[in-house]
């Protein structure tokens, strides 16, 4: 009976770490498909059915309190960290998350957006940031912070 409940909490441990490996929601370390070095810490989350990300640390040295220069409005000025980069995607069936709201302080800029796990490293997120017909895609990393 021992061995029997054993294996039982052995796959139940195994099924809940891949289960999380595979799910796009956590931290993740941005990355810049220019330089290749780490911009950010984003956490990305659910809520009623939703995707949202808002920027939890700058990771540039130097700029760790930058504010949104090119703003304008209410976030004219207003620190980075705490912003909603990602609003209201949507998750199709295909396993992606789109959307019309994906924000970039550095050109106060927003674009349309497909978001998904890389399919060959689970650990690595593909953002892509759509302006009309032109698109650019990075790779962010999965983080423990």
């Amino acid at each position: 009976m021992n061995k029997k409940l054993g294996i039982a909490l052995l796959f139940s441990v195994l099924f809940s770490v891949f289960s999380f490996s595979q799910n796009v929601f956590g931290n993740w370390k941005t990355i810049d498909d220019r330089t290749g070095k780490p911009k950010g810490l984003i956490k990305i989350y659910e809520k009623n059915g939703l995707m949202y990300g808002k920027i939890l640390k700058v990771l540039e040295e130097g700029r760790e309190d930058a504010v949104c220069e090119k703003c304008d409005g209410n976030m004219k000025d207003k620190s980075v960290v705490g912003m909603h980069i990602i609003k209201d995607g949507v998750k199709n069936e295909d396993g992606e998350w789109k959307g019309k709201n994906l924000f970039d302080p550095e050109q106060a800029m927003t674009f349309r957006f497909k978001i998904w796990l890389n399919p060959e490293n689970s650990n690595e997120l593909k953002v892509r940031g759509y302006l009309a017909f032109i698109y650019r895609t990075q790779t962010w990393v999965r983080s423990e912070e």
